[in-house]
């Protein structure tokens, strides 16, 4: 036993009363890792002067040393609502809570820390508490030399530590309907036969063991129009319509995330007919071998979960999701019930340019365009490309405009110009998704994306 200590001892043998003593007697047991001896004398403290803060607080510090986090927390329960414990020294209380799976309680107390002390940072906390996300779209690509600890050490919080409100999901009635969304045929079709008719023809489909309901999942290159397809869907049906994006339902405390999944969920199945969108939701529902270990992982099985409807009924709940990685969703999507049809959004054909073109300069000046020659060289243009296009044009007639005095019309000869300045967007994206459909294309899921570029099976 330590000198130091032994002369303690002897000294409080003559003055057991004397609390300062005692209390650095406990101190220095601590220090030699006596923890039994030092819980006993703190306990001893108590015992001739109940409330003494600093023996509160040292018999707490050797509880959780002693991985007694249960009588621990009790400790420091009664300091919390003493008001005797404030910033850091809160963090032991908050690993006490987390050892006994108190996550809720955890993240409430550490948020008492960031609140005093926005900078402060603890590793194993925030590994714990915080929502981690792979990247500023939600997912990362694994590569095959990665261990799964670099993997996780790569991946960052978005959120830097701010705070977030409570999830307010915009819900609106849309007045687009599919004669408003320029070609896209086929794919108007097969949304129809799965989402529009089945509601419209209830008794039929029912006949037929088919529930209004269920999911579909766009994929394409950006800019080709999957949202305002999603939001025309709904005003086809006239039914209400919810946009989620992953800002919108992703938060920083672990667990919340899952709540605001059931939320929007539980939102759209009070409000059925309802179509529930959400947006590239590759960043959301990325595939779970890329994110082992990662509490993304309990977010995607939230999602499968609502979209099972395990424990609520998802009739009327209409779910149609984009994205423009479809090798980066996790294969489980893809299960009956869930996003079991999964449909190419490509950029328009040359009557979807036209029809395009037509909408974008319909409220404009514009001296007989002949809309056949500019849809002609706007191969692979995406419905962005070609609103950008016009918008160059528009830009053109304003200066000529400011210049005479007077409204200068859009003429075919502007269009042309600005196909030559701007160019497609598509190839970055066709680049990626040939590789995709050549050599990762046994289920035949990406066989549209081959048919499109010409390329035979």
């Amino acid at each position: 036993m330590n000198e130091g200590i032994e002369q303690l001892i002897e000294a409080l043998s003559f003055s057991p009363d004397n609390i300062p003593l005692r209390l650095h007697l406990a101190e220095l047991m601590v220090k030699g890792f006596m923890l039994d001896d030092a819980a006993a004398q703190y306990q001893e403290v108590l015992n001739r002067n109940y409330g003494n803060d600093k023996a509160r607080k040292g018999l707490a510090s050797v509880f959780y040393k002693q991985k007694k986090y249960s009588a621990a927390i009790l400790v420091y329960e009664a300091l919390v609502a003493d008001n005797r414990l404030a910033g850091e020294e809160l963090i032991p209380y908050v690993k006490c809570l987390v050892k006994e799976n108190s996550h809720n309680e955890a993240i409430e107390i550490y948020k008492k820390v960031l609140q005093q002390n926005p900078n402060f940072k603890d590793e194993e906390l925030d590994g714990v508490l915080r929502m981690p996300s792979a990247n500023a779209t939600g997912r990362r690509r694994r590569n095959e030399d990665d261990d799964d600890d670099d993997f996780e050490e790569d991946i960052e919080d978005m959120f830097g530590g701010q705070e977030f409100e409570e999830p307010n999901f915009l819900m609106e009635k849309p007045d687009l309907k599919f004669e408003d969304v320029g070609g896209m045929k086929k794919v108007k079709n097969e949304i129809s036969l799965k989402i529009i008719q089945p509601l419209k023809n209830p008794d039929l489909y029912k006949a037929f063991g088919k529930k209004a309901g269920g999911g579909i999942l766009l994929y394409g290159p950006p800019g080709c129009g999957k949202t305002y397809l999603a939001k025309a869907t709904a005003g086809e049906i006239d039914a209400k319509f919810i946009s989620i994006g992953l800002h919108d339902i992703l938060d920083m405390w672990m667990g919340n995330t899952e709540k605001n999944l059931h939320e929007v969920f539980a939102q759209a199945r009070n409000n059925a007919p309802c179509v529930l969108f959400f947006d590239e939701v590759d960043a959301i529902g990325a595939s779970r071998s890329d994110l082992k270990g990662s509490s993304m992982r309990h977010v995607i099985n939230q999602f499968l979960a609502e979209m099972d409807g395990v424990e609520y009924s998802n009739e009327g709940v209409l779910v149609l999701a984009a994205t423009n990685a479809p090798w980066s969703v996790d294969s489980a999507f893809r299960r009956p019930g869930r996003f079991d049809r999964v449909i190419f959004v490509s950029p328009p054909d040359a009557e979807g340019r036209t029809e395009i073109l037509k909408q974008h300069l319909k409220d404009k000046p514009a001296d007989n365009i002949d809309l056949a020659a500019v849809a002609k060289i706007t191969e692979e243009y995406s419905g962005a490309d070609l609103k950008a296009l016009i918008d160059i044009a528009t830009e053109y007639k304003l200066e000529d405009s400011l210049a005479s005095g007077s409204i200068e019309k859009i003429t075919t000869k502007d269009l042309l110009k600005a196909a030559k300045q701007h160019k497609n967007t598509t190839a970055e994206w066709f680049s990626t998704a040939r590789n995709y459909a050549l050599y990762a294309n046994e289920t035949g899921l990406y066989n549209d994306i081959l048919d499109y570029l010409k390329i035979k099976k």
